[in-house]
């Protein structure tokens, strides 16, 4: 007979480029608070979108992930979206952004900022 294993689920993954950018706005705004909110709302050409803010300001039921020097902010209904979910950030021809691969998603838009679950 095995035993048990515990094992504690990451809400999100970081990649090194997105740690990076979320550290680097906190020092252009001089700003140790501030944090990535990543939430998830309905709309877009698959049904779900993500957005990005900056949160300064949290609410009692906000989920605060600490990695390294960056931290993210989710609030309750998007996080049973995003769970497992990693955040990445690029700079490209078309511009710079935050973007998610979500592994919880059956379909996402060209774009990659929609999806279904």
């Amino acid at each position: 007979m095995s035993e048990a294993q515990s094992f504690i689920p990451t809400p999100l993954y970081l990649s090194e480029r997105a740690s990076a950018r979320i550290a680097a706005l906190r020092a252009e705004e001089a700003n140790p608070e501030l944090r990535l909110r990543v939430y998830v709302t309905g709309g877009g050409c698959s049904g779900f979108q993500y957005g990005f803010d900056i949160a300064t300001d949290l609410a009692d039921d906000d989920t605060v992930v600490e990695l390294g020097d960056a931290a993210i902010v989710i609030d309750p209904l998007s996080y049973q979206y995003l769970v497992g979910s990693t955040i990445d950030y690029e700079e490209g021809l078309a511009g710079a952004r935050f973007m998610i691969q979500n592994p919880n998603a059956t379909s996402t838009c060209g774009c990659g900022s929609s999806f279904m679950v």
